[in-house]
C-alpha cells in the first residue's frame, strides 16, 4: 500500500493555530495584563483550550479536558505550558478578561482582511457597504435579561445579544458588541464610528427618526426598511426609467414626523421605494437618504443584508453556542470570541483552497481529523487523489498476478 501523499508533520489543529501570530497574542496579553497572577495557565494555553472546545464541538469542561489529551507529548511544539484541567479552565473562564480574546480576534482580522475580502460591491457602488444587525443566543439560566413574557413555570432563561457590523465585501464581523437580550438594537449606534464614504444597511429594528436625521446631517448614506404602520406624507413622486429593475413599483420623497412628548416638532425628508420581491411574493418598502443611486440599486444594496443572516446561521449551526462552559457572563463572552476566532481561521483556510468547499464541510473535516497529521490545504484541494492512487496500485497488483 502506498503512503498517503497528504501525510504531514503537523496535525490539522497545529496547522490551524499556526495562522495565529504569537506576537499579536503577546501584545494583546501585555495590553490587557491577562496573564497577571495566572498561576501557570497562561492566555495562550487558555486560547488553545477554547479553540479545541470550539472546533471539537465540546459541550462541557470534561469534554475539553479529554479532547486536549490528543496534544499530550506535543505541548512544547504548540507553545503550551500545560494542558487544562476542568477546574483550571473553569477558573480561567471566570477570571480572565474577555478583552484579550477580542484583541486577538481584531489582530487576526487586520492580518487577513485583504486576503479574505474582495471589492465587488465597492467597485459597483464606489463605497464600502456595511451591514448592521444583531442575533440573540438563548442561555440556560437568567444570567442576562431575556425578552418575552415570563414562562408559566416561573423559571426564566437568559439571553445574550450579539450586535454585529459586517463589511459586505468580507465574510467575518468587523465590529462586535455584547449586551443582554433586552437591550434595544439602536443602542449599538453609539459603538460605531461612522464614515461618510460608506453605505450602512440595517433593518426595521433600528428605527429612530432622530438618528436618521443625524445621519442625514452628517452626510452618512443609509438604506433601511420603513415600518408598515409608519405615518408619512408623500412630497414628490419620481419617474421610474424604463431600464430600471422591473421590481421597482414606486419611487418618491416623503416627509416623516419627528415627535417630542407626542407633538410633531419637525419633519424629516427621506426617499421611499416600493419594491416587488418576486421570490417572497410581497412588496418591500425601502427607506434611504440617497439621491444619486437609482431605485433598483437601492434594492440591490438592501439585499446584501442577507450576508449577515448567513453569518449568524453559520456560527450557530457549526459551533457549540447552545452549550457554554460557564454560567457567568465572562465565560460566555470568552467562548463567543473564541468561536469568532475559529470562524475567521476556517474562512482563511477556505479562501486558500482553490477547490470550492462549503464552510460546514470544512468544519466537519477539521473536526474529524483534528489531531491527525494530514496536510490540510493539499487534501482539501484534491481529496480524491489518495483514492485514485490506491485504486491504480490495486489494479497493478491484480494484473501482475
Amino acid at each position: 500500500m502506498s503512503k498517503s501523499i497528504h501525510f504531514f508533520g503537523q496535525s490539522v489543529f497545529g496547522q490551524l493555530i499556526s495562522l495565529i501570530d504569537r506576537l499579536q497574542v503577546k501584545q494583546a496579553v501585555k495590553t490587557t495584563s491577562s496573564d497577571f497572577s495566572c498561576k501557570g495557565f497562561y492566555t495562550w494555553d487558555h486560547l488553545v483550550s477554547m479553540l479545541i472546545c470550539t472546533v471539537g464541538n465540546c459541550n462541557s469542561l470534561r469534554e475539553v479536558a479529554a479532547a486536549s489529551l490528543g496534544l499530550k507529548g506535543k505541548t512544547e511544539h504548540l507553545g503550551l505550558q500545560r494542558l487544562p484541567k476542568r477546574s483550571t479552565l473553569s477558573d480561567a473562564n471566570r477570571r480572565r478578561t474577555p478583552q484579550v480574546f477580542e484583541l486577538i480576534y481584531h489582530g487576526l482580522l487586520g492580518k487577513y482582511r485583504s486576503f479574505i475580502s474582495d471589492s465587488r460591491l465597492k467597485d459597483i457602488f464606489g463605497k464600502d457597504v456595511f451591514i448592521i444587525d444583531s442575533t440573540t443566543i438563548s442561555l440556560f439560566k437568567a444570567i442576562l435579561k431575556c425578552v418575552g413574557r415570563k414562562p408559566k413555570s416561573g423559571r426564566e432563561k437568559g439571553g445574550i445579544k450579539v450586535h454585529t457590523m459586517l463589511n459586505a465585501d468580507e465574510q467575518v464581523p468587523q465590529l462586535i458588541w455584547f449586551s443582554d437580550a433586552r437591550t434595544h438594537d439602536s443602542v449599538f449606534w453609539n459603538k460605531i464610528s461612522l464614515k461618510k464614504d460608506a453605505f450602512y444597511i440595517f433593518d426595521k429594528g433600528y428605527v429612530d427618526y432622530e438618528r436618521y436625521e443625524k445621519l442625514c446631517n452628517d452626510e452618512i448614506s443609509f438604506v433601511t426598511r420603513l415600518k408598515d404602520n409608519a405615518a408619512f406624507e408623500s412630497l414628490q413622486e419620481l419617474e421610474i426609467p424604463d431600464n430600471i429593475d422591473v421590481g421597482v413599483l414606486k419611487d418618491e420623497w416623503i416627509s416623516l414626523p419627528i415627535r417630542e412628548n407626542g407633538q410633531i416638532i419637525r419633519r424629516l425628508h427621506l426617499r421611499r421605494i416600493a419594491y416587488w420581491d418576486d421570490l417572497q411574493k410581497r412588496v418591500i418598502i425601502f427607506l434611504t437618504n440617497q439621491k444619486e443611486i437609482d431605485a433598483g440599486q437601492i434594492a440591490l444594496l438592501y439585499k446584501q443584508r442577507w450576508q449577515i443572516e448567513i453569518l449568524f446561521k453559520q456560527l450557530k449551526q457549526n459551533f457549540p453556542l447552545k452549550y457554554f462552559l460557564g454560567d457567568n457572563t465572562n465565560a460566555i463572552t470568552i467562548q463567543i470570541w473564541c468561536t469568532l476566532i475559529v470562524n475567521l481561521l476556517l474562512t482563511v483556510i477556505r479562501e486558500r483552497v482553490k477547490r470550492k468547499w462549503s464552510f460546514s464541510n470544512i468544519v466537519s473535516f477539521v473536526r474529524l481529523h483534528l489531531f491527525n497529521h494530514i496536510h490540510l490545504i493539499k487534501f482539501l484541494e484534491n481529496p480524491e487523489k489518495d483514492w485514485q492512487e490506491e485504486l491504480f496500485t490495486n489494479q497493478l497488483l491484480i494484473f501482475s498476478d
